[in-house]
């Protein structure tokens, strides 16, 4: 899945093509759903909780002659906390640096004030971007038309499309689109990579789905995940160690579970999916560990991919 930057094409012809694009939108509107799909593997944690995604996740797909870099950003939202405050400045650093930038819309929420926000962003950036209302299998048709023409109105949109990340409709029209808008250039990735994400920084991904997946309310905002170590053995599988921060010593029972059922059960979750992204076996130990001042200790932004705000 990971490998440093390369450069050439599969060709020796010169017609490759190689570009970046943002994908951005309000929390839940699908944008990991839609990477993983648009690559054709998972490479982006998805839950159906929001602010799921805390760091820019880089999935890369190839069309023709064209490799797409896609960067998953966080969702984009009002602020308030610190680290809410760090996830949306790397989600607009994300949308700055790329090449093209993709706006998913949730067709069935339509526009909202995250929505709104992200369009006032981009016009003061005066960049303009390509509309993808996702979700169109849950909403009927009449009701798709006006918000596409609404959205339109903007200004800031060149195109829309029309998906659903979840089954794929739509998904292969978007895909070509972008491949032929790339400025011509070397590839900057092997043809078999799929993202950056170091292996490490997965296992921790992995993880961290499972917890969000399995606690409920606001526990899921209040920790995080760390891979102490990652270490190859001889017999070719790979042992990984993950600590769990949490805030407050009353979260550290509902991680564990009644007799430790419920960490017992995440590891396993995880495990099984390490072991098919791996293709290998995985033996997976987890801690848990009350940290009351992660969220302003400036090396779990970093371990995250975050700048640390001030």
């Amino acid at each position: 899945m990971t490998g440093g930057p390369v450069t050439g094409g599969p060709t020796s012809g010169g017609a490759e093509r190689c570009g970046f694009i943002a994908l951005v939108g309000a929390p839940n509107a699908g944008k990991s759903t839609l990477l993983n799909r648009l690559v054709g593997s998972k490479v982006s944690i998805v839950t159906p909780k929001v602010q799921t995604t805390r760091r820019r996740i880089i999935g890369i797909c190839i069309a023709g002659e064209a490799q797409l870099v896609f960067v998953d950003t966080p969702g984009i939202f009002a602020p308030k906390r610190r680290l809410e405050r760090a996830m949306v400045a790397a989600a607009w650093v994300g949308a700055r640096d790329a090449d093209h930038i993709v706006v998913l819309v949730d067709a069935k929420r339509g526009v909202d004030a995250a929505t709104r926000h992200i369009i006032d962003g981009l016009k003061k950036q005066r960049r303009r971007a390509i509309l993808a209302l996702n979700k169109i299998d849950l909403v009927a048709r009449a009701k798709l038309l006006p918000l596409a023409a609404a959205l339109d109105d903007t200004g800031i949109f060149g195109e829309t499309f029309m998906l659903s990340a979840l089954n794929g409709d739509g998904v292969d029209d978007l895909k070509s689109a972008l491949a032929g808008r790339l400025p011509p250039g070397p590839w900057l990735y092997p043809e078999d990579q799929l993202s950056d994400l170091p292996l490490r920084l997965l296992a921790a991904e992995v993880v961290r789905e499972k917890l969000f997946l399995n606690l409920h309310q606001e526990l899921p905002y209040a920790l995080s995940v760390e891979t102490e170590s990652f270490e190859e053995r001889k017999d070719g599988s790979v042992r990984i160690e993950a600590l769990i921060y949490v805030l407050r010593e009353a979260h550290k029972p509902i991680v564990l579970g009644k007799g430790g059922a419920k960490i017992k059960h995440v590891g396993t979750a995880a495990r099984h999916d390490l072991e098919a992204s791996l293709e290998r076996r995985v033996h997976l130990f987890l801690r848990v560990k009350v940290a009351p001042k992660w969220t302003d200790d400036p090396a779990r932004y970093r371990e995250m991919g975050l700048e640390f705000p001030r």
